[in-house]
């Protein structure tokens, strides 16, 4: 069995790539800072670190072929303290190892001149703080690459799911916990926007880690994921959910951007966030050739099963 350590394995990514993991047979451990979980027989070896202490990471890795960097900092603050510090760590370890570094891409990597179809080699000319501190990370990987690592990055669409956490969908279209009696949605009428079902996103990394020595040191795949070519497909799916779990069909109404503006000096969060709102007001879609040919499919759950699932793991669907 081989062993697997992720990074971040309490976020959304991070903790759907444990699950995918173990379901394929490896042996994960998983670093968390502060007080770790209750023993409980379910295959995870919990470590007490924090990416942020080399260290910390490089004992972990000891004797890992696989080091998935699912870590973000919270509440998207402090990227530019944290990002970067954090995935040096990370390639320190994997190149002490041998092993592949998995890392989540996004599109923050791209402006405006990649728009509208992204392709795994497109410009990376990013109009964003973040964007470019995501194509510096990914610039840092390339090199850890040659230099006794190997890189599996994986680009996404906007993420949802039971255990999405920190998402749009979580955090904008509807609330945790909460009856859906409202649908906010963020995006321009019309404007397509691309979504990507955790899960699915976690299969394809873990199919795709079979396959790696097959692939090259630093490979990079696009998934299709769900894409909403009008920016209702996914508001009309959580309505249809809704409807036919509660008898009630919610409305959709428009993302509050005027209040994020008000709020945003004096939220760090919220001015992040903001930072991001062109995504809404263009669209912006991966080409999943590379992937097709490599895998010869893309993992895909049905748009409403996904949603129903994402809602019922939220607590949205309680009576």
């Amino acid at each position: 069995m081989e062993t697997a350590l992720v990074l971040g394995a309490t976020g959304g990514i991070g903790g759907e790539m444990v699950r995918q993991l173990l379901a394929a047979g490896w042996q994960v451990r998983a670093l968390r800072r502060g007080e770790l979980p209750s023993p409980r027989n379910d295959g995870i070896r919990w470590l007490r670190g924090d990416a942020m202490v080399r260290a910390d990471v490089l004992a972990a890795s000891e004797g890992c072929s696989v080091i998935v960097h699912a870590v973000n900092p919270p509440g998207y603050r402090d990227w530019d303290k944290l990002v970067l510090p954090m995935l040096d760590n990370t390639i320190a370890a994997a190149q002490r190892q041998g092993a592949t570094i998995v890392l989540p891409g996004t599109v923050y990597n791209y402006g405006a001149d990649a728009f509208p179809v992204l392709t795994e080699d497109a410009p990376q000319r990013p109009a964003t703080r973040k964007g470019a501190i995501r194509v510096e990370l990914e610039a840092r990987l390339q090199s850890a690459s040659a230099q006794g690592a190997r890189v599996l990055i994986v680009r996404a669409g906007d993420f949802f799911g039971p255990h999405a956490g920190n998402s749009w969908f979580a955090q904008g279209l509807v609330k945790p916990g909460r009856p859906v009696r409202a649908i906010q949605y963020p995006g321009a009428a019309g404007v397509g926007h691309q979504w990507s079902y955790l899960p699915d996103v976690a299969r394809t990394m873990v199919e795709l880690l079979a396959l790696r020595e097959r692939l090259p040191p630093f490979a990079r795949f696009h998934l299709a994921g769900h894409w909403d070519h009008d920016g209702r497909q996914m508001t009309d799916a959580i309505a249809r959910v809704v409807a036919q779990a509660t008898r009630r069909t919610p409305r959709v109404t428009a993302f509050p951007w005027w209040l994020m503006a008000l709020a945003a000096p004096f939220v760090a969060t919220l001015r992040e966030l903001r930072e991001m709102r062109y995504l809404w007001r263009t669209p912006v879609r991966m080409d999943n050739a590379k992937l097709l040919a490599v895998l010869g499919h893309e993992p895909h759950t049905p748009l409403d099963v996904a949603v129903k699932a994402t809602l019922e793991g939220m607590g949205n669907l309680r009576a």
